[in-house]
C-alpha cells in the first residue's frame, strides 16, 4: 500500500478522533486541530512532490486488484487538489482561533472540519464511483452539521435548502451509477472507461453521463440548480463559510472534470455543447446575482456561482489548453474565495456589519485589512498581473482557438461586472466615511492576538494569490500536464487496471 495516498485519509481522521479525546481540554483541542491540520499540508505536498514527474500514484485497498478492490489513485490535478484543500484547511484552523466561538469548539467545531477534509482528499483520490459517493455523503453530513452548528434561525433555515438539493445530487448520482452498473458491471473509473468502449451505441453512456452532469453540476452549483449555495453559504461563520466557498463546490467540479474526461469521454459531441451552454448561464446568472445584493456574504456567495461558470467553460471546449485553464483557475479560485470570506469576517470584526449599507471608513480603520481584500477582489475580477487575470487568459485564448467567440464574449462581459462588484464592496466598505451612528463605532479594535488569528491567514492567501500571480509560468506549466494527463485516459487506466486495461 502506497503511504502518500493514504496520509491524506489517515492524517484527519487521527485528528477528529483526538480532537474528540481532548473536547474537555479547548486549547489542546485547539492545538491539535492545527497539528493536524499542518500534517495534513506536509503529506498532502510529498504526495505533489510524487506526481510531478508525470507519476500517476496508485494503492488497492486491502491487495484486491482492481477493479475488485478499492482504488486510490493520484494524478497531477488529484495531489494539487489535496494540497489546495490543505492550504484551505491551515487558514480556517487558524483563523479559528480568534474567529469561532467557545459554544461551537465545545459541539465538536474542529473534529467536523477534519471529518469534512477528509471527505474532501477523499473524494480526489478515490478512483471509484461508489467510493466517490461514499466520500459525497462525509462531506454532506459534516458540512450539513457545521452550518447548522449554533442553532440560529437563518443556519437552520439555510441548512435546510442545502441537505435538501444535495441529498436530490446523491439521488441522481446513486442512479446514475446504478445504471452505469448495471451496464458494464464496475464502478471502477478505469475498468468503466474500458468497458463502455465495448456498448453498442451511445445511447445509454449519455443517459448516465446526463445524470452524472446534473448531479455534479448541484454540488459545483452550476445553472440552474445553483440557488441552495448564495441561500445557505451566509448563515454560518465565516470560517466555515470559507471553507465552503473555497473547497465544495470545487469537489463537483472536479468529479464533472474526472468522468466527462475519463469515463464517457467517447462522445463529447453531445456533452461538450451542453457544458458550453451551462457555463454561460451559470456565468451570466451568478454575476447578475451578485449585483443585486447589498450583504458582503451574499455578493461573495453569487460570485461563487459566476466563477463555477468560467470552470466549466474550459470543460466545454475541451482542448488541452482549455483543461489547463480550468485546472489553472479552479487552484486560483480555491485560494481566493476562501480568502474573500476570511476578508469578510474581518470586515465584520472591525465594521461590525455584513451589511454594506452599515458599512463605510474600514479604510482609515485598518489599511492592512483594506491591502489585504483588495488582492483576492482584483485577481477574482481577473485584473493583471494577478492570478485571476492568467486565468481568464487561458480560458479567452483557449475558447478564440476553438472557434467559441460567443462564449469567450460573455466570460469577458462577466469579468466586467465582476470588477464592477468587487468595485461596490470597495467603495461602500473602504472608501465611504464611516456612519456615525453604524455599528462600527461601537466595536473594538483588534488586540495582537486577534490581529495574527484573523489578518494572518488573509496575508497569507493573499501573498499565495500575488505568488501565483508573478509566476504563473509555472502553474500554467504544471496545468498543462495535468490537462495533458486527462486527456489521455490510457495513463490513467494502465496505472490502475495494469496490463488489463490495455490501449486504444
Amino acid at each position: 500500500m502506497n503511504l502518500l495516498l493514504v496520509l491524506p485519509l489517515l492524517v484527519p481522521l487521527a485528528t477528529a478522533i483526538a480532537t474528540i479525546l481532548l473536547s474537555r481540554a479547548p486549547r489542546a483541542a485547539r492545538a491539535a486541530s492545527f497539528a493536524g491540520a499542518a500534517g495534513l499540508l506536509a503529506s498532502s505536498g510529498f504526495l505533489l512532490a510524487a506526481t510531478l514527474d508525470g507519476t500517476i500514484l496508485v494503492t488497492q485497498a486491502g491487495a484486491w486488484p482492481a477493479p475488485f478492490g478499492i482504488s486510490l489513485v493520484a494524478d497531477r490535478f488529484a495531489a494539487a487538489m489535496v494540497v489546495v484543500a490543505a492550504v484551505i484547511l491551515a487558514a480556517v484552523v487558524a483563523f479559528s482561533a480568534a474567529g469561532i466561538d467557545a459554544a461551537r469548539e465545545r459541539f465538536g467545531y474542529h473534529t467536523l472540519l477534519h471529518v469534512l477534509s477528509m471527505g474532501v482528499c477523499g473524494a480526489f483520490l478515490t478512483g471509484d464511483l461508489f467510493n466517490l459517493y461514499v466520500w459525497f455523503e462525509v462531506m454532506l453530513m459534516s458540512s450539513f452539521v457545521l452550518v447548522s452548528l449554533g442553532g440560529e434561525r437563518a443556519q437552520l433555515t439555510g441548512a435546510l435548502k442545502y441537505v435538501v438539493l444535495n441529498l436530490v445530487s446523491s439521488a441522481l448520482f446513486l442512479a446514475g451509477a446504478g445504471l452505469l452498473y448495471g451496464s458494464v458491471g464496475t464502478l471502477n473509473m478505469a475498468d468503466a472507461a474500458v468497458a463502455l468502449r465495448a456498448l453498442p451505441g451511445q445511447g445509454l453512456p449519455s443517459v448516465v453521463a446526463t445524470l452524472f452532469l446534473v448531479a455534479f453540476g448541484i454540488k459545483a452549483a452550476a445553472f440552474p440548480l445553483f440557488f441552495w449555495l448564495p441561500a445557505s453559504y451566509h448563515t454560518p461563520p465565516m470560517p466555515v463559510a470559507a471553507l465552503f466557498a473555497g473547497l465544495l463546490t470545487k469537489v463537483g467540479v472536479y468529479a464533472l472534470v474526472r468522468v466527462l474526461t475519463l469515463v464517457f469521454n467517447r462522445d463529447p459531441g453531445f456533452t461538450s455543447p451542453l457544458v458550453l451552454w451551462i457555463a454561460g448561464l451559470t456565468m451570466v446568472t451568478g454575476v447578475l446575482g451578485a449585483m443585486a445584493q447589498t450583504d458582503v456574504r451574499k455578493v461573495l456567495s453569487f460570485h461563487i456561482v459566476s466563477q463555477i461558470g468560467y470552470m466549466l467553460l474550459g470543460l466545454g471546449v475541451g482542448t488541452r489548453l482549455a483543461l489547463a485553464g480550468t485546472v489553472f483557475y479552479v487552484l486560483h479560485h480555491i485560494v481566493v474565495k476562501a480568502n474573500l470570506f476570511l476578508a469578510a469576517g474581518v470586515m465584520r470584526r472591525v465594521g461590525g456589519s455584513f451589511s454594506l449599507d452599515r458599512l463605510g471608513g474600514l479604510l482609515a480603520r485598518s489599511p492592512l485589512l483594506a491591502a489585504a481584500f483588495l488582492v483576492p477582489a482584483l485577481s477574482l475580477a481577473g485584473l493583471p498581473p494577478l492570478s485571476g487575470f492568467w486565468a481568464k487568459y487561458l480560458l479567452v485564448r483557449a475558447g478564440l482557438e476553438a472557434g467559441h467567440g460567443a462564449i469567450v464574449a460573455v466570460a469577458l462581459g462577466v469579468s466586467l461586472l465582476t470588477l464592477f462588484s468587487m468595485t461596490k464592496i470597495w467603495a461602500e466598505a473602504f472608501w465611504k466615511p464611516a456612519p456615525t451612528d453604524g455599528p462600527g463605532a461601537s466595536a473594538p479594535p483588534l488586540s495582537g492576538a486577534e490581529r495574527a488569528s484573523l489578518l494572518g491567514p488573509v496575508l497569507v492567501l493573499g501573498a499565495i494569490t500575488v505568488v501565483i500571480g508573478l509566476g504563473a509560468g509555472v502553474l500554467f506549466r504544471f496545468a498543462d500536464g495535468a490537462a495533458a494527463q486527462l486527456l489521455d485516459p490510457e495513463l490513467y487506466i494502465r496505472a490502475v487496471l495494469g496490463t488489463r486495461g490495455g490501449g486504444s
